[in-house]
Order: structure tokens, then sequence, then C-alpha cells
């Protein structure tokens, strides 16, 4: 197994135990790609049983994105430290999108180095390793 692989796992672990601790659910499936100097963290099926009933209204989706945001910002620490003791590389930047019609969120963090080329040794090119965990 690569090193890439093996960080990949780890990020998608501990970021699902992180959420699942946070909200009481945790995604129902955790994809982790380190695309040369960015990991990317994408979950599906993120939403709670009651985001999922609020979204069936535009008022809800509204309210959905924005009291994950304000999770997101007092717990943005948290996240990047989940990274940066994963990879051993600082996060320079992250960002956060969640859709309310898929239930998918993605989390992109900018590292400070090409973290992909050091883990695979090489150029990252078109080969993405996903990193997927059972429930």
């Amino acid at each position: 197994m690569s090193l890439r692989v093996k960080i990949e796992g780890e990020i998608s672990r501990a970021m699902t135990k992180y959420y699942r601790e946070m909200l009481g659910k945790g995604p129902e499936e955790t994809k982790v790609y380190i695309i040369e100097d960015m990991v990317l963290v994408r979950f599906r099926g993120i939403l709670t049983r009651k985001e999922q009933q609020l979204v069936r209204t535009q008022r809800g989706c509204e309210l959905v994105k924005e009291m994950r945001q304000v999770l997101r910002d007092s717990n943005i620490d948290e996240e990047e430290r989940i990274i940066m003791d994963c990879t051993g590389f600082q996060v320079i930047s992250s960002h956060c999108d969640l859709s309310t019609k898929t239930g998918e969120m993605v989390l992109i963090f900018i590292m400070d180095q090409n973290v992909g080329r050091i883990f695979s040794g090489k150029s990252c090119g078109k080969e993405m390793v996903i990193s997927r965990h059972p429930l």
C-alpha cells in the first residue's frame, strides 16, 4: 500500500469519526483525494434525519446551510488539525460546500506543499486513489 493511500485512509477515518461525534451521525460514505497541494474530502449522506426533513423547503435549505456554516466556522481549527496530523503538513486555507439537494458535502484543504507529489514520489497525474470505509 502506498503512503498516499494510507494517508487518505487515515484522513477518511478521522474525518468520519469527527463528524459522527460532532453531529451524532456520520456520513454514509467518505472519499479522500490528495491532488497536488489539495486534500479533498467528499462526504455522501451527511444530512441528519431532521435536516433531510428541513431541506424539503427553500427556507429549510437556507437554514441547514447556514447552521452547517456556523458549525464549521466554530470548528474549523479542529478539521484543519486533523488534516495536519494525518499529513504532517500545514493547511493554508480550507473551503466547504454542502448540497442540500444531494446530501453531499465537500471540504477542500489547501496545503503549504505539494503533498500529492511528496506522498506518491512523483507528480500527481490523472490517477486518484479513493479511500472508502464502511459505516
